[in-house]
Formats: structure tokens, C-alpha cells, sequence
């Protein structure tokens, strides 16, 4: 069975990441691709690499009033550009919008797919978490449903790769001169992520998330999010390592690893890695949880969510093995 399929925002690395697992999914046919600095252009042009049977597509003006027939589009926008134009696209079209706007937005599914696949299958409208969120919540969720830690005052330590700026890199502030060799923190006290992580920290707890500290930082590879928090509860590093086994028991996406992970086990990948270490005589628990910020972080889980809303094999188009080395 062959489903339509359209992407706007393909010129971005979220959307270029999407056309290369749509380009490989057994369901999947890319019959419309839009943006905005390359409408007019092929595919070819933008992505030499492309498979013949896609070099030829036209990149088309982004109009959510002129569309083609399509089973489901993929937005990879900035936040805040896809709410008004995502309204009025034709409500027979499922929409995966991998940018900010719907996040826990009433109407819209939060599509945290490895904790929730049940929220996500058979709808229409689905938000994928950010890139951060994805790494922090997928390790944090069997503590927080578990009771094993505290939902309030854990703090988030996050390195993610350059390409989590976007391509253009926020006014070229990240190129390679700047970036090469620095380690650099950003988006003190008022990241967009926290409200989402907040949130969801709360309805996997049933408790508030008050104190909640996130910090990311950007490191010089391209790609990759690694999050360390930091937590209270007096359990022990086994029973994390057996809640977190139990809770994604099944779960195709989900590495639990006894040593602590690394970003290059994820790149390519739709995979997310977790682990804990924890010290009841100091009521510490660090959990750590490791995705590529383009696979897990954006196209892999919207691929994914995409699989679960049409009612596909989860793992269809996402079973390739990570980019090693």
C-alpha cells in the first residue's frame, strides 16, 4: 500500500532528514516537497544525493491552500510559523509537525512515541517532542512513573550538536570558526523546550515540576543530544535499570545500557539511549538519555508517529542500523 506523502520546510536539516527516511519507507511516496528560499529548484539541486525517482520533483512555494492529494504532510518549520498556515490545510490530511507550535496544544497528540504510542495511533494531528525533550523524557519517564524519583528540582545538563540550529544556524552565528573547538551555553532560564518538559514531566509524575533547571549547551559535531539530569530519590542504579527495562519492554526504539551512552551509538538513528546511576545514601539519581537530535529528536520520531497514525508497522522505514563510525 503506497501512501502520499508531502514535506514542507525540505531545505532544513529536519526536512532533509525526513526526505532521506521517506525516500527509504516501504509505504511511503514523496509526491510534494515546498519551502520557500529554494521553490522553483529540483530535488537534485538541493540534495545531489537524491534517488532518481525523486531527482526530478520540483520544490514547490510552501500553500497549504493549494495542495495535492496527500495522506500525510510532514511540517519541519520554525516554531512559530506552522500554527496559522497548519489550519488550513484540509483536515482529511494527517499532519506530523515536527517544529513547536502544537506541542500539548488542545487537538493535537503529543507524540512522544515510545512512552505514548497509544496517544498517537489513529490520529490525525500530531506534534513531535523537540529534540531535547525527546532524550530527557524518554529517560526520565520510568522514574517519574515508577515513583522512583522526585518531579521537582531536577536539573538537565544538555550538549547537543551544531545542526540542532538549523541550517543558517541562527544568523550564522555557528559556523565553523565560531564553533570549531568551543562549547558554548545558551538559552539560560527561558529555553523554548522547558514549558513542554515541564509539562510532560508533570503528567508522567502526577506531580509539579517547580524547580525544574535546564541548561544546553552546543558542542562542535554536527549531530547528537546528550542530557545528564540530575534527580532526588533514594533508589538504586539496579532498580532504574529494571524500571527502565520493564517500562520499554517491547519497544523497538529504546536502549536501556548498563555503562553510560554515547552520542555517536544514535547517529543516523531513531534509537534512544538511556542509563542511570544512582546513590540512595545521597538521595541522588543521574539518568542520562542520548538521541540523534535530526533522527530521534525530529525526523525519526515524526517518522515514526507517522507509521503509527496510518497504522503501519512502527518500525517501518526505521530499521537501518545507526552511522558507525
Amino acid at each position: 500500500m503506497s501512501m502520499r506523502v508531502g514535506i514542507v520546510g525540505i531545505s532544513g536539516f529536519g526536512g532533509g532528514e525526513a526526505l532521506r527516511l521517506i525516500a527509504g519507507h516501504p509505504s511511503f511516496e514523496l509526491v510534494y516537497a515546498a519551502g520557500e528560499s529554494t521553490a522553483g529548484s529540483r530535488l537534485v539541486e538541493r540534495f545531489p544525493g537524491v534517488p532518481t525517482k525523486l531527482a526530478g520533483l520540483v520544490i514547490e512555494k510552501w500553500d497549504p491552500a493549494n495542495l495535492p492529494k496527500l495522506d500525510v504532510l510532514f511540517a519541519s518549520l520554525p516554531t512559530g510559523a506552522s500554527a496559522d498556515a497548519l489550519a488550513r490545510v484540509p483536515g482529511d490530511v494527517k499532519i506530523v509537525d515536527i517544529g513547536g507550535d502544537h506541542r500539548h496544544v488542545e487537538g493535537w497528540a503529543y507524540g512522544l512515541a515510545d512512552v505514548w504510542p497509544e496517544k498517537v495511533e489513529g490520529q490525525t494531528r500530531v506534534a513531535n517532542p523537540g529534540c531535547f525533550p525527546a532524550a530527557t523524557l524518554t529517560a526520565l519517564a520510568p522514574l517519574l512513573a515508577n515513583k522512583l524519583i522526585e518531579p521537582g528540582n531536577i536539573i538537565i545538563d544538555a550538549k547537543t550538536g551544531i545542526s540542532g540550529a538549523g541550517r543558517g544556524g541562527s544568523d550564522s552565528k555557528f559556523g565553523y570558526a565560531e564553533s570549531n573547538e568551543n562549547l558554548i551555553p545558551y538559552g539560560l532560564l527561558k529555553h523554548v523546550h522547558m514549558p513542554e518538559m515541564e509539562k510532560t514531566i508533570e503528567l508522567l509524575s502526577g506531580g509539579s515540576a517547580a524547580g525544574l533547571v535546564f541548561t544546553p549547551h552546543l558542542v562542535p559535531m554536527t549531530r547528537g543530544v546528550l542530557v545528564t539530569m540530575y534527580c532526588r530519590g533514594s533508589t538504586t542504579t539496579s532498580a532504574c535499570l529494571d524500571a527502565a527495562r520493564s517500562f520499554y519492554d517491547g519497544r523497538s526504539f529504546v536502549r536501556v545500557t548498563d555503562k553510560p551512552p554515547q552520542t555517536k551509538w544514535a547517529t543516523g538513528s531513531n534509537l534512544a539511549f538511556v542509563s542511570y546511576a544512582a546513590d540512595p545514601e545521597r538521595n541522588l539519581v543521574i539518568a542520562m538519555g542520548v538521541v540523534d537530535n535530526l533522527g530521534k529528536g525530529a525526523a525519526g520520531q515524526a517518522v515514526q508517529n507517522a507509521n503509527l497514525i496510518c497504522g503501519l508497522p512502527e518500525v517501518a522505514g526505521l530499521d537501518g542500523a545507526p552511522v558507525w563510525p
